[in-house]
């Protein structure tokens, strides 16, 4: 079994290393204006969304049933709107009073360009907690797929590390604009991703004795509604407030659009008795008998 977690934790690192890739894209450009950052948190929206409605709570209701479903789904929404409520918010100015604002020289523009950074920051640290819980089942799909052979683990974590770049680009974008720092924002990219090795080996040790796949499709489930809720909550008002409300919901199916062909093409790439973490139901021992008897 070690030597199999070895593996699994190697094929699982690409994936990892794949979301500093994204925040490579991000630091090497400029820094971008107001309006391509609303477009493009948009866009990191969508691929939110997608994450959370057509992969995590999708499966959630094949496997449980559509009452269970979204009971787990809405629990995690539940709870995270708990948590924000006490989480202290960064007040944004509008983007109409910062015009207005300029007569008062350039001491203002600053407080209100801080004001900015502070909301953006905050944006972009709820996104890396969703893209951290949503890397967690991958890595466990990364480690499942290579007990079936290294070719199955190496084609999986190939199609992972793809589907990842997209996901470092959402992190880093707004923690570069917000800090102008390219280290801040390369590392919490990067730390976004390196939850994929913690998924090897949450389910290497802690799965086959003390979670069924039920409960695990449930805490998934619920992951969906968190990811929903920062995504409406804290991403889409601020692509609203910066690239107005049309030209943000253009950009929020277009990262829809993307992510949904990223999960297909990540879909095809797994075998078929490890669809309890992608795809619809499997009997729940079955997970079970492939990890214990290992």
């Amino acid at each position: 079994m070690d030597s199999q977690v070895a593996v699994a934790l190697a094929l699982s690192l690409v994936g990892g290393v794949s979301t500093s890739i994204g925040a490579l894209f991000v630091i090497v450009n400029k820094t971008p204006s107001l309006k391509m950052l609303g477009l493009l948190q948009g866009f990191a929206a969508g691929l939110m969304l997608s994450i959370s409605f057509f992969d995590l709570a999708h499966n959630a209701l094949n496997s449980l049933g559509f009452l269970k479903g979204n009971l787990w789904f809405f629990a995690g929404v539940i709870f995270f709107a708990v948590v924000a409520s006490f989480i202290p918010e960064p007040t944004l100015t509008p983007t109409s009073d910062v015009k207005g604002r300029k007569k008062n020289g350039d001491e203002g523009d600053k407080d209100i360009m801080k004001k900015h950074r502070r909301q953006v920051l905050f944006s972009g640290i709820v996104t890396a907690v969703g893209i951290s819980l949503h890397n967690f089942p991958e890595g466990m799909a990364v480690f499942l797929g290579s007990l079936k052979g290294l070719r199955v683990g190496l084609n999986l974590a190939l199609a992972i590390a793809l589907h990842n770049i997209p996901e470092g680009v959402a992190v880093a974008l707004p923690v570069y604009f917000a800090t102008q720092s390219k280290w801040q924002a390369f590392k919490l990219a990067s730390l976004s991703g390196f939850a994929e090795p913690l998924g090897v080996i949450i389910v290497a040790y802690l799965f086959p004795s003390s979670l069924s796949p039920e409960i695990l499709e449930g805490l998934l489930g619920s992951v969906g509604g968190v990811m929903a809720f920062l995504t409406l909550h804290e991403m889409l008002p601020l692509a609203f407030d910066y690239a107005g409300q049309k030209q943000s919901v253009k950009a929020v199916f277009l990262g829809m659009a993307f992510m949904s062909a990223s999960l297909y093409f990540l879909s095809i790439s797994l075998p078929e008795d490890l669809s309890f973490i992608h795809r619809s139901k499997v009997p729940s021992e079955g997970v079970s008998h492939s990890v214990q008897g290992q």
